[in-house]
């Protein structure tokens, strides 16, 4: 499928991919803690009938250098640039951190159609990384919503990691703790999935070292069930945090942080998820 792409510089970084003549639904590709501007899943979007955009949503230009109180607007902005291409159908598609802002971004953008969460969380963590005044602490929301912070879990610094200086070390360990920790205090946190129009499709992987996922996508998708709204969820037991979907490179071994898993489970979980991605994203029923 031939495929035309136009590059972005403002409001933010950003890439638009869609096949010649147009595509059938519009998503947003929202990288994970990076934040950078996921080029090749946009492309892959797009070889499957998709205009998709993906974006730079912090770290570039005017943007805060770290994930901390980033604007909601920033995804809002994005939906209405996608909107105005006519799409019949709007989709976010996030992974980690950007699955967190893709949830919460369909909680208060009724014009997203649906969503799809790749190594979600169900809740709204900490800053990670500093702010737009250089700080790393005290702790602060992930993102803000009409100039408010969202109610936010912070992270339990007793926590030790037990990795040997100098080694990738694994974080879910001490997600886990800070739940427990801070959990019950703040019950706003919680990302209140039951409250969206979208369709959702949530993957995960039971390795995932990086937080508990699959975890996670369970008790989203059991507060979806609860509110009588539907929700598909695709799980590997032994894949990690970065699935990886049929045509996209093998990513490197990070010398910081260990993500779980393995290659071959990364992309048997992408490959298991991809089929019911596309189908909800194209609003037709899966194969």
């Amino acid at each position: 499928m031939d495929i035309h792409e136009r590059a972005l510089d403002t409001p933010w970084e950003g890439l638009v991919t869609e096949p010649v003549g147009g595509g059938d639904a519009a998503v947003l590709v929202l990288a994970g803690s990076s934040g950078r501007v996921d080029r090749e899943r946009a492309r892959l979007l797009a070889g499957q009938g998709l205009t998709a955009l993906a974006v730079r949503w912090f770290g570039g230009p005017g943007q805060s250098p770290g994930i901390c109180e980033i604007p909601l607007e920033t995804f809002t902005d994005a939906v209405g640039l996608l909107r105005s291409t006519g799409a019949p159908r709007i989709g976010i598609l996030g992974v980690s951190k950007g699955a967190e802002a893709a949830l919460l971004t369909a909680v208060r953008d009724p014009r997203v159609d649906v969503v799809v969460a790749v190594s979600p969380t169900d809740s709204v963590w900490c800053n990670v990384g500093p702010g737009l005044d250089g700080l790393h602490r005290p702790y602060r929301s992930s993102w803000s919503w009409r100039g408010q912070p969202l109610p936010f879990l912070p992270m339990d610094d007793s926590w030790v990691s037990g990795s040997p200086a100098g080694e990738p070390v694994a974080f879910t360990s001490w997600y886990e703790l800070s739940r427990r920790t801070f959990g019950r205090q703040f019950p706003g946190a919680a990302i209140p999935v039951e409250r969206t129009r979208a369709d959702m499709v949530l993957v995960a992987g039971g390795d995932d070292a990086m937080w508990p996922s699959l975890r996670a996508a369970e008790r989203l998708a059991a507060r979806r069930r609860s509110a009588g709204a539907g929700v598909t969820v695709i799980s590997r037991a032994d894949a990690g945090h970065r699935p990886r979907f049929p045509g996209e490179s093998v990513l490197p071994a990070s010398p910081a942080h260990l993500h779980g898993g393995s290659p071959h489970a990364d992309a048997l979980l992408g490959a298991d998820a991809w089929p019911a991605i596309v189908s909800a994203l194209r609003g037709t029923p899966a194969a």
